[in-house]
Parts: C-alpha cells; structure tokens; sequence
C-alpha cells in the first residue's frame, strides 16, 4: 500500500493543518522573543500578561509585539492598539 500526499499547494485537509500548525509554532517563537527581549531589558511581566503573550497565536500580532518590546517601558504597553481578548486561531 503507497501513500499518496498532494501538497503543497493543493488546499487539503492535511496542507492547511501543517500550516496552521506551522504558523503557531513560529508564533510561539515569536512570543518567547518577546519575554525574552522584555527580561533582558529589566521590564517586569506580571503573570496575566506572560499568559496573554504566550497564549496568542496570531502570528501577525506577536510578530508586532516584539517590534514593540525594544521601545516599550511597561509590559502592558505591549497592547496599547491591541484589543483585550487575547487572540488565537
């Protein structure tokens, strides 16, 4: 018996959940950036806002996240144009 994969590009079932899995474990990633980037500063994270940075999986907006980390002075300045609901897919 073969195994017959039609990816990528094909738009199937197994291609979009090795995206989607793709794209959060790079959010992932990215997320441990931003803590890590904040940590190096000596910038304080309370625990609710370590939760919501390693909750998100929305990568577009982790990735913006870690623009902020390098310029931030507070944690929570983080979301300052993010909505409250943390954001995952």
């Amino acid at each position: 018996m073969s195994f017959v994969n039609y990816f990528p590009g094909r738009g199937t079932l197994l291609e979009r959940t090795f995206n989607e899995g793709e794209a959060k474990g790079e959010a992932r990633g990215e997320a441990k950036g931003v803590l890590r980037v904040l940590e190096v500063r000596g910038i304080p994270v309370p625990d609710e806002i370590r939760e919501r940075i390693i909750a998100c999986t929305d990568l577009a907006r982790v990735s913006e996240w870690l623009d902020r980390a390098g310029t931030v002075e507070r944690a929570e300045d983080l979301f300052a144009d993010t909505p409250e609901a943390p954001e995952s897919v």
